[in-house]
Order: C-alpha cells, then structure tokens, then sequence
C-alpha cells in the first residue's frame, strides 16, 4: 500500500484545526464553493466563531439566525429538490463570508485504503480521455489530505476544497470514485458529489471510533501511548532519525554515486550479467538491502529520436531513480507505482543511447516485477528493454529499522477523516479496503460489522447504503488446492452482507497477480454504481452482483447440489468450470468438476467419500473464475458446509 509522509507543517495544521480558532466567523471545508449538499434531506450549515456572537444565515432564498455556544453555532435550513441551478451560501457574523457555486444533489463518501484512493493521474494510461476531455459541472469531489488525530473527533480539514469534474482538476480524483459517479450521473442526472477519504495502507481498525473499538481493547491499547502529544513528538523524531539515518550511510557508502555510475559513458567490463524483469535472488545475487545499479544500450534511428518519447520500466522494488544519456528522467521513492517517465525533448539521440537506474532496496527482496512492460514508447512504435542489463552492486546496507506509520493507529483516521464529515447529510458511503487486514482475516467480518455500524450511528442518519468493493485477485496462481488469507478475507467481506443495506462488487476478474493496485478502476466504480442503483436509488429489478453461494446439499445421486442469490443464467465460461474444490471433515481440498442445471451448481464427488465442504476460488489469486450469471457478473469466492 502506498505510504504518505505527513509533514511537521500538516501535524502543526491538524493541532491547530483540532480546536479551531475562534475569532471571525468560519466555515468548514466542506462547505467551500462548489460544494454538494444532499437533497431531499433538511440542509445543515454549521461552522465557528466568537462565543455568543450572532451569526446569521442566508441560503437558498431563505435567512436563519443563531447564537455562537462553545465556539460553534449551526442552524437547519428545509429539505430541498435536486438541481435548482447553483446557489449561494452568506454567513454574516462580525465579518461576512460568501460560498458559491453550491448545488443540490447526493453526496457520497468513498474510504478505504490505495485502492480506492488510486487517482485517476495514476492510470490515465488505461483512461487516457478522463484527463484530457472530461467536462462533468455536475460531478465533484472534495479530496482530503492524509491526517490522523489520536484525542477525539476532529472539526475540520486543514486544507481540502471542492472541484468540479473537468479536465484540469481530475488527476486527484479517486479514480474508483469518479467511474462510481460518473455511472450514476449518467442513469439519474442529479448532481453529485464525492468526499474522499481513503489512505493507502490503513487497517479497518484505523476507521473506527474509540466507542466502536470498547469491544477489543488490544486496539484501544494500542491507541493509547498516541494520546499523549510529547510520546507522537518523540515517535516522529525517532522515525525521523533512523530514517535520516540509513539513507545517509547508505549514500555515503553508494560507489556509483562516488564514481557517477549514472555518466553517459562508462567501462562496465567487469560488471556482471542480469535478466529484467527478474529479482536477485531468483538470480543467485546474495543480495538484500541498500543499493545497486543496472545499465544498457539501445539504439535509434534519427527519426525515432525526434518522437515524443515515455519509458516504462514496470515495477522496481523498492526504489529508484533512472538516467537516459547521462541526465535524470525521473525516480519513484517506493515500490507500488508503475515506472512511466516521460523523456524530456534533447536527451534522446540517434545512435546509441544509454539508460542507467539505481535501486535502493530496503525491503529484502529487490527486483524487477515481472509481466509489466520494460520499453521505451515511441508512440506509433516501441523499443524492447527486456533482456540482458549490466549489474553491480554499489553499497550493502543492514535491515532499516521498523518505523511507525501514525494514520495506520486504531481510531486515526475516524477522528481526523471521518469525523469532519458527520454534521453533512449524505446518501451513503463506498469503501475498499481489506489488504492491510489480510493477515487477521479471522476478525476482519466482526470489525468490518462494527465498523459500518458505528459509522451508520455516528451519522445519525438511519442504515444508509454502505458498498464495498471485494479484494481482487493478486499474487501468483498456484496448481493445488491450499489455504488462503487473501481468500479468508474474502469470506470476511462476503458475510458481512448480512449486514443490512449493504451491497459487494466482486473484483475477482480484475487483479493483477503482480500488483496489488490493479488498473481496472472503472469496472469497479459501475459494479458498485450498480448496487448503488439498485439500494439508493430504487431500481429494484437490477441485477446488482454475480452468484451468492445460498446453501450446499448432498442430493440422492450424492452430488453436491449448491444454490446461489443473483445466479439467473448461472453458467461455467469455457468448457469446464476452474477453482472448485471439495473436501472431507479433514478440510483436504481436491479439485473437482460441476456441471450446472436450473441456475444450481451439480458437484462431483467422486474423489471425496464423505464430502461436508466446497469451496469455490479460494486462493490468494484463482487462477481464470470462470462461474458467472446472464449479467456477466462473477460469482464471490466461498467456503460451505455440505448439509
């Protein structure tokens, strides 16, 4: 997941927001121009100033007066229709404030972790149109910071205001988000208006409040030390220095920073052999921590050197910094993000031309991803740099020293993102999230639970729709039945549908086995714009989802016969079905077929004497799901008891 530094400017904004100053009138962030208010629902304008100061309120042709309590004040205006064109919102206290550009529609939170906070810059390369054409006034988004607060729900964002859905303000939109609202526009033209919250790498606890978290205390404990500001301080400065720390030396020590490894031309005799994509160790190189360095040649032609030109070099672990010709085109500082640089004009030339990356590797296992594209892009042709590169190794370096991510801390992240929002009224909420709990799936339904109940009662406003996106498929397939975190999780996510008002897109057929961020984003949004539909806007006859595994039974013809919600026009795509697989009490799965009859799955059980389970594409990464319905949905992955 990708990991944002906070810097000390936003810690000392975040403290000086968590009580917010009071003195002139004031308005929250998400009441900035341009904002959504939702519709059909009464409009509450809140904000802060002087105590006892008289504020009135203008909006929507109508004027409300209060009186400032406790540094805040608030008044509640009649529900309104949608659309109504664009109004404008004055506050007039000691000073006057004026918000434009406000519409009526639905307001939408989306949270989670990296993948829903993946932007739209991030995968233009699969959407290129989005950033260049997109004119939507009537689709916005406000994005918000990465922020934590450990003592208590925060009021307001340091910084974070509304933008309208064109061209120039799309590269930070969620990339999920704005496919999720697109869709919905498009089928109900009322304007539309997303909060965006997620933050790549924060655990389902980190989105719960302290009264949520009353049920595990393991996790109140460890939010506990993080109340006190002097041991975050101190926590900081320790990251801080080991930090500082490890890369100073190991830059010090990089001989090919010393002897410019990075130079146009350069003897590398001596230097040895490597295959990319591939990683050192599956190359014999004992190697794990600090830097090395990788070089090769390619030539062009005087014509292919005059093309506008963009290099992929696909993923790299962990960090790295390229050169072409001896000058620098870019660097990523973690492992996540695809390499796309873009080639500045004049470095290219024709003939022969050198590429040189450093890599710093802190995580033990360097390398280069494998089945991503290494090439030089020249538009109408590419250039292969796959194969045989130069190796050295420039400095050996010890394991970094863990470090403390404070918005991964249990309550953070509801008290710093969430919290803000709860004056709002809204539709309801989309969230993808799940990798970080992978390794505790085991409690991820109960938090999970917990977690949109509590936001539901935070919120005070009923059993809104709460949609969330299943984990992709990821990691490499495997050719046996086995145990699966990735797929437990999964199970997690699936029952947690019994929750009320709740709808799950699967993404089963939309990973990528070698990245945990895969690019498929708008299939995502209009599979969740589709429950969407169906449990927020009253389409009820939509097909919102593939087969839901029912109930599994052993029939007197001892097959399994097993029945599905959402199977209308249940079939296996291509000529057998893949990923299922039976077991005994013992739970020691054998792959097995099934034919389908009536929109119920038959399964064979010819390898199992007495068969109690079934399971159905539990593996980190099934390898081609194949069992859909007539909507062209994916069934969810499953484990059941045969009754």
């Amino acid at each position: 997941m990708k990991i944002k530094l906070i810097s000390a400017l936003n810690l000392l904004l975040l403290t000086f927001f968590s009580s917010v100053v009071l003195a002139d009138v004031s308005l929250p962030k998400l009441l900035s121009d341009g904002a959504v208010l939702q519709r059909d629902k009464p409009v509450t304008i809140w904000g802060w100033a002087d105590e006892g100061e008289a504020v009135s309120v203008k909006f929507a042709g109508k004027e409300k007066s209060t009186k400032t309590k406790n540094g805040s004040w608030s008044v509640s205006f009649p529900a309104l229709k949608a659309g109504g064109g664009e109004y404008e919102l004055v506050v007039i206290g000691k000073n006057t404030l004026t918000r434009k550009n406000i519409v009526i529609g639905d307001v939408w939170i989306a949270s989670g972790q990296s993948n829903m906070e993946t932007t739209l810059l991030r995968v233009r390369y699969r959407y290129p149109d989005v950033l260049v054409s997109t004119h939507e006034p009537m689709i916005r988004s406000i994005v918000v910071p990465t922020i934590y607060g450990f003592n208590g729900p925060e009021k307001d964002y340091p910084d974070a205001s509304w933008k309208q859905a064109f061209a120039e303000n799309m590269a930070p939109f969620s990339a999920v988000g704005f496919f999720f609202m697109q869709s919905i526009y498009r089928q109900t033209h009322v304007p539309i208006g997303l909060i965006s919250l997620p933050v790549g790498g924060s655990p389902v606890e980190a989105w719960m409040s302290e009264d949520a978290l009353k049920k595990y205390p393991k996790y109140l404990d460890q939010l506990r030390p993080f109340k006190d500001d002097a041991f975050v301080q101190k926590t900081i400065a320790k990251d801080k220095a080991a930090n500082d720390k490890w890369y100073s030396k190991l830059t010090a020590a990089d001989q090919g920073l010393k002897n410019n490894w990075s130079a146009e031309k350069l003897d590398t005799q001596s230097w040895k052999n490597f295959q990319i994509p591939g990683f050192l160790q599956e190359q014999r190189i004992d190697f794990t921590n600090g830097s090395f360095w990788v070089r090769r040649n390619f030539s062009l032609s005087e014509d292919q050197a005059k093309k506008s030109a963009t290099l992929w070099l696909g993923r790299i672990v962990d960090a790295d910094e390229v050169f072409i010709n001896g000058k620098s085109v870019g660097q990523v500082t973690y492992q996540y993000p695809p390499r796309i640089y873009p080639v500045p004009e004049n470095i290219l030339k024709s003939g022969v031309n050198t590429i040189s990356v450093r890599v710093v590797s802190n995580s033990g296992n360097p390398g280069f991803v494998q089945d991503k594209p290494y090439e030089l892009d020249l538009g109408d042709e590419k250039v292969a740099l796959s194969g045989i590169w130069k190796f050295k190794i420039a400095a050996a370096a010890g394991p970094m020293e863990a470090t403390t991510t404070l918005h991964y801390q249990p309550a953070s992240l509801f008290n710093a993102k969430l919290a803000p929002t709860l004056p709002l009224k809204i539709k309801g909420v989309i969230w993808f999230q799940g990798e970080s709990n992978v390794s505790r799936a085991d409690e991820y339904q109960s938090l999970f639970t917990d977690m949109i109940l509590d936001w539901r009662k935070q919120f005070k406003q009923g059993d809104f729709p709460f949609l969330y996106a299943q984990l992709a498929n990821f990691l490499p397939t495997k050719d046996q039945p086995s145990e699966s975190d990735w797929a437990a999780l999964r199970e997690a996510q699936r029952k947690t549908l019994s929750v009320k008002n709740t709808g799950m897109a699967v993404t089963l057929d939309l990973g990528d086995w070698n990245d945990i961020h895969p690019w498929s984003k708008k299939e995502v949004g209009e599979r969740l714009a589709l429950h969407a539909m169906k449990l927020a806007y009253g389409k009820k006859s939509i097909v919102t989802s593939g087969p839901l595994v029912k109930s599994a039974k052993l029939n007197k013809a001892r097959k399994i016969e097993i029945q599905f919600d959402s199977a209308k026009g249940l079939v296996i795509r291509g000529d057998k079905i893949r990923n299922l697989a039976i077991a005994s009490a013992d739970k020691k799965f054998v792959w097995t077929t099934a034919t389908v009859n009536e929109d119920k799955l038959i399964v064979d059980t010819d390898l199992v004497e007495n068969p109690k389970w079934v399971r159905y594409a539990w593996a980190d990464n099934p390898d081609h799901v194949n069992l859909y319905n007539a909507a062209g949905l994916p069934a969810s992955s499953f484990e059941i008891e045969v009754k």
